[in-house]
């Protein structure tokens, strides 16, 4: 597959999206920001493109088929995340709303983290916990976003993985350890640069 960083377009279903810039790279795909490139509207999206690049901590079967189901389990879940706006199955690619705002990693590392993310978190949690689920808690994750109505701010969990409940990685257990400047979220940091 090309360079997946340089592209400037993808079609999903015989739409063309212009790329406009790399948001990330995860164990699952690269995710862009994206508009598509007939329409006389400037909404962005977010185009995900899989990849089957090898991932030493985790195994997946098929990717798209997971993030088709995975996204359903959340919305019955009642998990605040992006709608999926398209899905092309042959091409590995899916087409999902763009939620603008920082990400709790962002937040965290530049000290604009606030206990009430924190609280809307274990909510978020907890309704997972109820369905069974957990999902990746990490905080590149998740966007904080003010709500155009109430003027409130709500957090999104921006990514469609989930899986089966287990309590090891739940959010108390795991995914807290990088919502703060922890040792666990430094070290992290200090790879990733």
């Amino acid at each position: 597959m090309e360079n997946m960083e340089k592209i400037e377009s993808l079609f999903v279903n015989q739409n063309e999206y212009k790329i406009i810039r790399l948001l990330g790279h995860g164990k699952g795909g690269y995710s862009y920001l994206a508009e598509k490139a007939d329409s006389s509207e400037s909404e962005k999206v977010v185009l995900k493109q899989i990849h089957h690049e090898p991932c030493s901590y985790y195994t997946f079967g098929n990717k798209i088929e997971s993030e088709q189901k995975d996204y359903k389990r959340l919305c019955d879940a009642g998990i605040r995340i992006p709608k999926m706006l398209d899905i092309d199955l042959e091409n590995e690619r899916i087409v999902k709303e763009f939620i603008d705002g920082e990400t709790i990693f962002d937040l965290v590392k530049n000290g604009g983290m606030k206990e009430e993310y924190l609280s809307l978190a274990r909510q978020m949690a907890e309704r997972a916990k109820e369905a069974g689920l957990n999902i990746d808690y990490f905080p590149t994750n998740f966007v904080v976003q003010k709500n155009a109505d109430s003027g409130e701010e709500e957090i999104f969990y921006i990514d469609y993985e989930c899986n089966d409940y287990m309590e090891e990685w739940n959010f108390e257990n795991w995914g807290i350890k990088y919502w703060s400047k922890t040792s666990e979220f430094l070290d992290y940091l200090s790879k990733s640069n």
